[in-house]
């Protein structure tokens, strides 16, 4: 299960929400009395963190770091629409979904610099050996 580290992490939640239709599944934080937030999410039966930034552990944002160090893939039933709802949603686009490799594949960066690429097999996955 992976956490993503962030700046603004109630913005951060939201826009997960609306770009993916993430559901929040747990959180602690994230109030008036408590900015800093850890929050659970899911998108289908995929699980994640979402957390603000604590240099004080070592757990950095994209934005202070100045990249992403990893890419996630997202897998939907329809890669070109879950990238324009992304997008629309206030994620940049990286480059569009596009057939290749056995894959619709597209990928975008998110408002808070973690990029996902969004795609589906075009063939049975895993493949058989």
């Amino acid at each position: 299960m992976a956490q993503l580290s962030v700046r603004r992490g109630r913005e951060a939640v939201e826009f997960y929400q609306k770009a993916f239709g993430a559901v929040e599944d747990y959180r602690v934080g994230g109030t008036d009395d408590n900015e800093a937030v850890v929050s659970q999410l899911s998108i289908g039966e995929a699980t994640f963190w979402v957390a603000d930034e604590s240099p004080e552990h070592s757990n950095f944002s994209p934005e202070t770091v100045g990249g992403s160090t990893v890419r996630l893939l997202l897998v939907v039933d329809d890669p070109d629409a879950a990238i324009a709802k992304a997008v629309a949603a206030g994620a940049r686009e990286v480059y569009p979904a596009a057939n290749e490799h056995r894959w619709r594949l597209g990928r975008i960066e998110d408002p808070f610099g973690h990029h996902w690429e969004i795609g589906k097999p075009l063939i049975a996955w895993p493949p058989a050996h």
